[in-house]
């Protein structure tokens, strides 16, 4: 009975830390995560400009995740999380041993983002029936010249074709998984919206708008979209800045932490390059890391000036009113 109370335990514990921590500003950590974010790989077929993979602006070495290493995180944490993200930098589809790490998975709610390109009948029909919760693949065009716009290499044709195949494998599975259409919207894409809308229903897919994130704030006026809501940035005197009002707090340092393929723990999703790495797993346990001296360090400085941290000022956490 006890074992089922873990998980609703650890989440009272989190969310109390966090709002304690956000009024005192002292970083209280009595929990574990609630979800995490796992790199299987930060290699990628394309080469998105403003992804800092693709655009080759990625300072740290590519690899593969060692499914040793996930197991080994998994026997400390999984009693606690409520979901793992199964994806950060890179092609997760990539890894040669993707299935294994879904499989580990199966207790806890799963989920896949990927560009879609490597979904052929076989492929598709192993993810459906691993246990994955959900799978989200990118779509942001409706046509191959809009698409490769910013989907540079990409073929949309390969990821229509994939995205079929993924709801063929669930119908024929009778699959409860979830299949997700993300665009990444702007506004070379925005007026075909639509047409991807129609596509995503014809699958049996949810449709996500979600506003674009720029690498170099001075690129962002060529790709936003007219529609305020999907603006992640605001024209000022000063050029195009994050619509944030950066309050001093973030429940992302006390719910979701990221995991690269290499082991390395950082803050959260936006550290795209690790330049925080709050341990290593290959040296630490994670309970260890996650309230260890450089993560107590850094909650605190999120709770005292946010805003003087670089990852921080392009986050999306307090930013409201803007599809993220």
């Amino acid at each position: 009975m006890i074992r089922y109370l873990t998980k609703p335990v650890n989440l009272l514990l989190a969310v109390y830390t966090y709002l304690r921590s956000s009024v005192t500003g002292n970083p209280e950590v009595a929990a574990m995560p609630l979800s995490i974010g796992v790199e299987l790989t930060n290699n990628c077929n394309l080469t998105c400009p403003e992804c800092i993979t693709g655009s080759g602006r990625m300072n740290r070495e590519h690899g593969f995740m060692d499914i040793s290493l996930y197991r080994r995180l998994l026997d400390e944490i999984q009693p606690y999380l409520l979901n793992v993200n199964l994806y950060f930098q890179g092609e997760p589809l990539l890894h040669p041993d993707l299935l294994s790490f879904v499989s580990a998975s199966r207790q806890i709610v799963s989920v896949i983002s990927t560009n879609g390109h490597y979904l052929s009948e076989e492929k598709s029909h192993g993810i459906v029936n691993s246990g994955l919760r959900k799978i989200i693949i990118s779509l942001d065009g409706s046509d191959q010249e809009t698409y490769s716009a910013y989907r540079r290499n990409g073929e949309i044709n390969k990821v229509i074709e994939g995205i079929k195949n993924v709801a063929d494998a669930k119908k024929a599975l009778r699959s409860s998984m979830k299949i997700e259409i993300q665009v990444l919207v702007n506004k070379l894409n925005e007026h075909q919206v639509p047409a991807i809308k129609k596509l995503a229903a014809s699958a049996g897919a949810s449709l996500r708008l979600k506003s674009m994130q720029v690498m170099d704030e001075r690129n962002a006026g060529k790709w936003m979209p007219s529609k305020n809501r999907l603006r992640r940035y605001s024209l000022s005197d000063e050029g195009y800045k994050t619509r944030n009002s950066m309050p001093d707090r973030c429940a992302r340092m006390w719910f979701n932490p990221v995991i690269t393929w290499d082991g390395k723990v950082i803050p959260c999703c936006f550290d795209k390059n690790a330049e925080h790495i709050m341990g290593d797993l290959y040296t630490d346990s994670f309970r260890d890391i996650w309230d260890g001296p450089k993560y107590r360090i850094f909650r605190k400085s999120v709770l005292t000036n946010r805003g003087l941290i670089n990852i921080c000022r392009t986050c999306t956490s307090g930013l409201k009113g803007v599809a993220t």
